[in-house]
């Protein structure tokens, strides 16, 4: 069972739908015990990095996610879910996040239209278990305003070109996070959370 954290923010029952699509159980929960319990996490995220964090630290939600991470469980942040995997965000005013992986969360700088949102095309740096099966230039879909600025190259996998080059999909050891939204991208996106529920079992 693969625990998808409510914290307030998110696109949960959409995620929840498409792991149900690929057979794969998944919970929607707020229960530090019910993630304790699971077989792996999903950090969903829409909204804004400081509300997000807030939410997370007043119901001791970022504990349960270290603490599922630390015990070996495959993680995944989606979209914001992502961005709060790192150490600091600018957005709105300068807030501290995970700090899980190094990097800092910034305001796309590029002259593009903002929000970055629509359908873009993947440029992959290094697998890892979650693109198992994706091809190079595979399609996902995107909305957001912020990109994450990675400190170490070893945790970036692939990234999306919009005027500047976008970090996409990042990993370390059992945790990833991708900018995108797998549940909105299709076949690929599919792809991608396949690859994610068969490391949960265990």
């Amino acid at each position: 069972m693969i625990a998808i954290i409510d914290y307030g923010m998110g696109n949960l029952r959409s995620v929840q739908k498409s792991l149900q699509y690929i057979g794969q159980d998944a919970i929607i929960t707020s229960d530090a015990g019910e993630i304790e319990k699971s077989s792996g996490v999903i950090l969903p995220g829409v909204g804004a990095f400081p509300d997000a964090m807030k939410n997370l630290r007043e119901t001791k939600l970022d504990e349960a996610f270290k603490e599922a991470l630390k015990s070996g469980k495959p993680a995944l942040g989606i979209c914001l879910g992502m961005q709060l995997l790192f150490s600091i965000s600018e957005e709105i005013k300068t807030c501290s996040g995970l700090d899980l992986l190094k990097g800092s969360v910034k305001k796309i700088y590029a002259d593009v239209k903002i929000p970055h949102m629509g359908w873009n095309s993947l440029n992959i740096k290094k697998t890892c278990e979650i693109l198992n099966g994706i091809d190079e230039e595979s399609y996902v879909y995107f909305v957001h305003s912020f990109y994450t600025e990675v400190e170490d190259s070893e945790n970036l996998n692939a990234v999306s070109y919009y005027g500047m080059n976008i970090p996409a999909v990042v990993s370390k050891d059992s945790l990833f996070g991708v900018q995108f939204h797998p549940e909105k991208s299709g076949d690929v996106g599919m792809q991608m959370l396949k690859n994610f529920s068969k490391l949960t079992k265990f």
